[in-house]
């Protein structure tokens, strides 16, 4: 201040303050930059121009026809956020724009200097990349610059999408852009205000946007993905990610992890499983002990089959469980991968995360009804199914079979008996039916089985036919031993 003059003093001052209220209102406006992306509410719409609040002192300014859909309707009201790009500031007014519009060189070099987005058409693909009408010009777009990540090329042929011009040469002859210098620059807009909005272990909603062998890409804001792995995509078993899941599909994924790259990316993993929560929490309420359900035959091995009954649930279906009405050596006889079977829930061990399934019993026991369906006296009908010392095996039903002893055979004096060969239909009558045993004794009509055989020559028969089924169904293991009947396997298999 100028002690001796303090008018002069005082005029300083106010010259002072005038100046820095100036540069502060022209920092305040000159802080957007063309090519700069805002948010501004729409304060009026008034004959063919739209006045925007973009937060400073000068309002934003817009043609109306660039706020008009395909039918002439303005998509905004007064009151409502509307996204602009800054085309030119200047002192007192600042020109916005959705897109730019116009036509000629020089549209074309003041959208490529202020880096604004332009609406082109991708009409053909050609060498190296895309033929792109651009304001009425052909311009080229590189293969490598249509997207961040790679794309099939004839999905985008037709579509109209919003590209940056980078190379304006020979008088508009030689016109390249691209698309992927935008959707990178809009990433990292939004990437940044993403993360700071989430952290490890939130659930984010997203839409899956493209698939990959080893997983499935996920948008959880405008141009930015995270990614979830192809063993984070389901609790079932995938061997494709398009086995869980389609371009298109809004999921829900919790998030397991942010880092960088080598390069710095940013790179955000996913899981969808884990978002929908572990599926043994709830096989207790789904699955009950005796219950018959249909599941999915995932893999085959030397003892049994796994089956998956619920997303994620699998179960062991053992070879001795496979059938009542043949031994089975193999489950590739019975099923194959992929196939979709009734199996009955034998035991549930939510512990151990097992649970014993039988093919068998769900399509039912057929001697459960053998007492009523051959009862003592009647005359059947049977296919040999062998021969032994001890007589002869005759099919009676699936399942069922009888025995012709060899010493009601010689009592009958039809020696024709004992030469039946294995396939030949006989006709014979019902003599005894113990089910619990699951044995049936035959003779021929008008003999008296009882009389004609040792009760014991019989039994043994019996035990002979019978004794492979019951090694095969006592070496069917528990759960408590599945772990080691798995473990042998893999040892074996190693």
């Amino acid at each position: 201040m100028n002690m001796e003059n303090p008018a002069a003093s005082s005029a300083e001052d106010m010259n002072e303050d005038f100046a820095s209220l100036f540069e502060a209102q022209a920092a305040n406006t000159v802080r957007l930059a063309p090519g700069q992306k805002v948010t501004g509410t729409v304060i009026d719409i008034t004959g063919d121009a739209v006045f925007l609040d973009v937060g400073i002192k000068v309002d934003g300014i817009m043609d109306r026809k660039d706020i008009l859909d395909a039918e002439g309707q303005e998509i905004v009201k007064p009151g409502e956020s509307l996204e602009a790009w800054v085309v030119s500031v200047k002192a007192g007014e600042i020109r916005l724009s959705r897109s730019m519009s116009g036509s000629g060189v020089a549209a074309l070099e003041e959208a490529r200097d202020a880096a604004l987005p332009v609406d082109g058409k991708v009409t053909a693909t050609c060498k190296g990349g895309f033929t792109v009408e651009v304001m009425g010009k052909r311009a080229f777009c590189p293969g490598s610059q249509m997207d961040v990540a790679q794309t099939e090329a004839e999905s985008m042929v037709g579509t109209v999408q919003q590209f940056i011009i980078t190379k304006v040469e020979s008088y508009g002859r030689n016109i390249v852009v691209s698309r992927r210098a935008l959707l990178e620059r809009e990433r990292q807009e939004n990437l940044s205000k993403v993360l700071e909005a989430i952290n490890i272990g939130d659930v984010v909603e997203g839409r899956i946007t493209r698939l990959a062998a080893f997983g499935a890409f996920m948008e959880i804001a405008p141009a930015v993905e995270g990614m979830i792995h192809i063993s984070e995509l389901s609790w079932a078993r995938v061997s494709q990610p398009s086995e869980a899941c389609a371009p298109g599909d809004v999921v829900q994924a919790k998030i397991l992890n942010i880092s960088k790259d080598a390069k710095g990316n940013t790179r955000i993993s996913l899981s969808r499983k884990q978002a929908q929560g572990d599926p043994w929490d709830t096989v207790a309420e789904s699955l009950a002990v005796g219950a018959v359900v249909e599941g999915r035959v995932m893999r085959l091995t030397p003892f049994g089959a796994f089956v998956e009954v619920l997303p994620g649930i699998e179960g062991l279906v053992h070879v001795s469980e496979m059938s009542w009405t043949k031994r089975v050596a193999k489950p590739e006889d019975m099923m194959k991968v992929g196939d979709t079977i009734s199996v009955k829930i034998k035991e549930v061990s939510v512990e151990k995360r097992r649970i014993s399934l039988s093919l068998r019993d769900a399509e039912g026991d057929p001697w459960a009804e053998a007492a009523a369906k051959f009862p003592v006296g009647t005359v059947v009908e049977g296919i040999v199914e062998s021969q032994s010392k001890f007589g002869v095996f005759v099919t009676l039903a699936d399942g069922i079979t009888g025995l012709l002893p060899l010493g009601v055979i010689k009592a009958s004096k039809k020696n024709e008996l004992a030469k039946l060969e294995k396939g030949a239909a006989v006709t014979l009558v019902i003599q005894n039916v113990d089910v619990a045993a699951r044995r049936i004794s035959l003779a021929p009509e008008g003999v008296d089985m009882n009389a004609a055989a040792p009760r014991e020559r019989e039994d043994n028969s019996w035990r002979e036919h019978v004794s492979s089924a019951k090694k095969a169904s006592a070496s069917a293991p528990s759960l408590n031993s599945l772990g080691s009947a798995l473990q042998a396997a893999l040892n074996k298999k190693k």
